[in-house]
Order: C-alpha cells, then sequence, then structure tokens
C-alpha cells in the first residue's frame, strides 16, 4: 500500500521505518524537503537529524505535504498536533477525500512550559477538528497514547499493552486495526465513534506524569478485564 507519514520527527520516522519493513512504499512528508534534507546536526538529545537520518533510509521517499499524500491509500498524521490543521491543509482536500487518515498526533500545548497542556479537551478533540476539517477523509485516532518505539515495535514490553481505535467509518477502521496487528498489537479496543476521541487524547497528561514517575517512556496502558 502506498503510505504517506506527514512529519519528520522522530515519531514519523519511526512509524515509517517500520511501515517500510513490513513492505509498504512510503513517503514522508514535509513542507520545505530541501531544507529538510540540508540538516545534518544531531539535535540536543542526540538524534540524527533529518537529512542524516533520510540519507540511512534510502527505500523511503521525501516529498512535500501535498506531493507524499497524492494517491495514498493510507496516510498518517506524525506531525506536532498544533501544526496538524495547517499540515493537512497543505495536503489539500482533494488528497484526503476517501483516504485513510491515521492520526497519532496530540494537542499538546507547550505555551506555558513543561509539563504541556491540552489545546482543545473534554468537549472537542484534536481528531474530531480534523474530521470536521476535512469532513470526506476517513479519520481514525489510534497510538496516540504510547511513544513512538512502542507504537511501532509494542513486543519491547513483556506485555505490549492495550491500543485504543476511535472513528466514524467501520472499513478504516478496519484498516488501521490490520495495520496495528501488522505492528505487534494484540489487545486493540474499538472505542466507538471519532468523538471517543477525547478520552484517548486525555490520556496524555496521566501519561506524561507517568513518565516523570518511572523515568521513562517505555510503559503502555493495560486495560485488565
Amino acid at each position: 500500500m502506498k503510505t504517506a507519514v506527514l512529519g519528520t520527527g522522530m515519531v514519523g520516522r519511526t512509524i515509517a521505518a517500520r511501515l517500510a519493513e513490513l513492505g509498504h512504499s512510503v513517503t514522508i512528508g514535509t513542507r520545505d524537503p530541501a531544507a529538510a534534507m540540508s540538516r545534518t546536526a544531531a539535535d540536543a538529545m542526540g538524534n540524527p537529524a533529518f537529512g542524516t537520518w533520510a540519507a540511512e533510509n534510502p527505500a523511503i521517499k521525501v516529498a512535500r505535504f501535498s506531493d507524499a499524500a497524492e494517491g495514498a491509500g493510507l496516510i498518517i498524521n506524525a506531525t506536532n498536533g498544533g501544526a496538524s490543521l495547517d499540515v493537512l491543509e497543505q495536503v489539500g482536500p482533494e488528497n484526503l477525500d476517501g483516504a485513510v487518515v491515521l492520526d497519532i498526533a496530540n494537542p499538546l500545548d507547550f505555551s506555558n512550559g513543561m509539563p504541556p497542556t491540552l489545546f482543545v479537551k473534554d468537549t472537542d478533540s484534536l481528531a474530531e477538528q480534523i474530521q470536521r476539517a476535512f469532513p470526506a477523509a476517513l479519520v481514525v485516532k489510534a497510538l496516540n497514547t504510547m511513544n513512538a518505539d512502542l507504537m511501532a515495535y509494542p513486543g519491547q514490553l513483556s506485555d505490549p499493552g492495550s491500543v485504543f481505535v476511535s472513528g466514524n467509518d467501520a472499513e478504516a477502521k478496519a484498516v488501521v486495526t490490520g495495520l496495528l496487528k501488522d505492528f505487534g498489537h494484540q489487545d486493540i479496543i474499538d472505542l466507538g465513534d471519532i468523538t471517543t476521541a477525547r478520552g484517548t487524547e486525555m490520556l496524555l497528561p496521566v501519561w506524561l506524569r507517568l513518565w516523570g514517575a518511572l523515568g521513562t517512556p517505555a510503559f503502555n496502558f493495560k486495560i485488565v478485564r
């Protein structure tokens, strides 16, 4: 399947590499491919710059957002939540109409420093905002309640834990569920329509506190029943 991953950060890179490993034709979307590829210095956390990473993953194409999404059956939103709507506008409704859009972004607001708050919650969600802005897109929320490594490789934990799926279209959710199984997720819980993404997005404040308490992001939620 031709798959577009929007976002060149560690989440986008990790998901893109896993998809390529599974045999997908993958293109990472960015605002300015030339600028992204020119970055070669590691960041403050020691992560390689995107240009270095891209050179090490030649099977993954790099293109402008709209070009990456053109003709893609699956579009994965791995952007910063605050930029997601703007990025999807750049993708264009013509590329989103009828496409499965897997939204893994979170509405994190860092304007007052750490820990971040949520810029939408309770009565709305980022996933719902995306669905309203692009009504012909088949938006599915999933994977936003764990770190990038566990999104792609849940088997790193002795128990992979649970992953949640929200969306209005049953066939789109089936596509995403199949992908989650390919990644190695075993306990996949369909929460219902896209409004249920409010709940999974509001897990992020708890997730952030757990990271602080445990000293590692290598954990996941598990629904025991």
